[in-house]
């Protein structure tokens, strides 16, 4: 996957080339500046994949997305230090938001959802159908009243089912609803997350974040410190009184 990094920020830049040098399948293929530079370069060198800062001088990201006109049009993932940002950025079907500072294992999450989102760009139908097919392989349990999220959009509102979460992550007033093909947006708070999630297949393993067990691939420990490993590369860390909890739901012994 080919890679731009747009930037204003030099220490930003130099921080994401060394993150993209420990990911395989990317190669970083030019940077920018701003957002005037983003578009031409975006035109230049047809990237699969722009990762583009929000706030910058001139032309700020969200308006030099809006002036894409390429296609294949690249797979977006905005970066900003400010989370007010993020209701525009999913307006644009972009791919992930990342919040300033960085970290490597929701970057590399980003990079995977947006190789996965450019090769089922041909068919959003068949990505949809995709996403009810997995749902529909997972451990299946009772159905639940309300088993989904209705999240806005610029045209609409789009349905989110509970079984097609991987995983939850607060983002201050807002939650993200991370599905195997995009992340997605929400105004509520964790507490009444919780309530809306109680009998469905994620726990809460901090508070600002639940996961799906059978998406678990790796435990880590660190001192008294645990986190939990996802099959797209995210890394969870568990809070300490959810511990125990976690540790059952994934059938380890309690030591």
């Amino acid at each position: 996957m080919r890679v731009l990094l747009v930037d204003d920020e030099r220490l930003a830049l130099d921080r994401l080339k060394t993150f993209f040098d420990d990911i395989e399948g990317v190669e970083v293929v030019g940077e920018a500046s701003d957002g005037f530079m983003a578009v031409e370069e975006i035109k230049r060198l047809k990237p699969d994949l722009v990762i583009l800062d929000i706030q910058m001088p001139g032309r700020n990201g969200l308006r030099a997305a809006a002036e894409i006109d390429i296609e294949p049009r690249p797979e977006l993932v905005f970066v900003t230090a400010h989370e007010h940002y993020a209701p525009d950025a999913f307006e644009v079907d972009a791919a992930d938001y990342l919040l300033k500072p960085v970290r490597f294992d929701r970057l590399r999450q980003a990079v995977m959802r947006a190789q996965l989102r450019r090769k089922m760009r041909g068919s959003i139908e068949r990505a949809a159908q995709l996403e009810a097919e997995v749902a529909a392989l997972r451990e299946s349990r009772p159905a639940l009243e309300d088993d989904g999220f209705w999240i806005p959009e610029r045209n609409g509102q789009r349905r989110v089912p509970i079984d097609s979460i991987d995983w939850i992550e607060a983002a201050r007033d807002y939650v993200l609803l991370h599905t195997p093909t995009r992340s997605h947006l929400l105004r509520i708070t964790m507490a009444a997350l919780e309530e809306r999630l109680a009998g469905s297949a994620l726990l809460r393993v901090h508070r600002s974040a639940f996961v799906r067990p059978d998406r678990v691939v790796e435990l880590k420990k660190a001192n008294r410190s645990m986190a939990l490993v996802l099959s797209d590369g995210a890394e969870v860390q568990v809070g300490p009184s959810y511990a125990d909890a976690v540790k059952a739901a994934l059938g380890l012994d309690q030591d």
